[in-house]
């Protein structure tokens, strides 16, 4: 299996050199970057264009490792043991029916390769890392339940992102294949843009690519524009057909772009990038 690239997804070389490296160690391809880089779509788009199914697990605060695996449901077989007269207790004698198969076990268990994508690590607890070491290292588990032990029959194709929001563990690093989506240049964003707004105007794209690299780089930003914000500021300038003259400045100077809530996300920033237009107006 080779990743080449898709229609719907710009992937520079050594992201797609990272990809099949992973898949010929069989490691997992940790992926990280900033929020909005295409982590995610990675694996949507690799997973497509090897023809394989994905199968998803988006972390959260409050996600243990067990649920990636299977979880016990005791109060359903509780209480179908106290109305067991229904149908004799049949469904209560058999523990199967209470065992919920997790993202793991449905890949470990399918009758052919899957693509397995673990979102946002890091928003887990420290601990959920080490706690699927042996799993991804073996791609085997006991379930303890059953008393059976659960074995990959296909190796996944794993691919884990983090926004590093948290350090992950030496050992978990150990065991996977790293790379970091670096932001995108203005060539490369060039080209992302392509594949979304085929048919956008190359004056306006030129002038909101000037509009947004001139806010990204705005010193001091508590959270810079990200590329699927990018796609969101051109979706709406599209949209509302706002005039080219609107994001242009006759002096080349930065001014506040229309629709600037699609680019700067909290009030800090937008008083930040106020106050830059202002001192500029006010030295010339």
């Amino acid at each position: 299996m080779k990743f080449k690239g898709s229609d719907n997804y710009v992937a520079t070389q050594d992201l797609m050199l990272a990809v099949n490296a992973a898949i010929t160690l069989k490691r997992p391809l940790l992926v990280k970057g900033e929020p909005g880089t295409g982590k995610t779509m990675l694996a949507e788009e690799v997973a497509q264009s090897l023809g394989l199914p994905l199968l998803q697990w988006h972390i959260k605060s409050t996600t243990k490792a067990q649920q990636g695996l299977y979880e016990y449901d005791a109060v359903s077989r509780l209480r179908d043991s106290q109305l067991s007269d229904v149908d004799g207790g049949e469904r209560v004698k058999d523990i199967q029916n209470y065992i919920v198969k997790g993202v793991l076990w449905q890949a470990f268990t399918a009758d052919q390769p899957v693509a397995l994508l673990i979102d946002e690590i890091d928003k887990a607890d420290i601990e959920f890392p080490n706690d699927l070491l042996r799993e991804i290292d073996r791609m085997e588990f006991y379930c303890y339940e059953t008393r059976e032990l659960i074995r990959a029959k296909h190796r996944p194709v794993v691919f884990i992102t983090s926004n590093n929001e948290k350090e992950l563990p030496d050992a978990f690093l150990r065991r996977c294949f790293f790379h970091y989506i670096k932001f995108p240049d203005a060539e490369t964003m060039k080209h992302i843009v392509a594949v979304h707004f085929p048919g956008l105007k190359q004056e306006l794209l030129t002038a909101a690519m000037k509009t947004f690299y001139d806010v990204r780089n705005l010193p001091g930003l508590k959270k810079k524009p990200s590329t699927s914000e990018l796609l969101d500021w051109l979706k709406l300038l599209v949209a509302e057909d706002i005039p080219l003259e609107a994001l242009q400045s006759k002096d080349d100077k930065v001014a506040v772009p229309p629709l600037v809530g699609a680019l700067l996300k909290n009030e800090q920033d937008v008083t930040l990038f106020e106050k830059l237009v202002f001192m500029q107006r006010n030295n010339r």
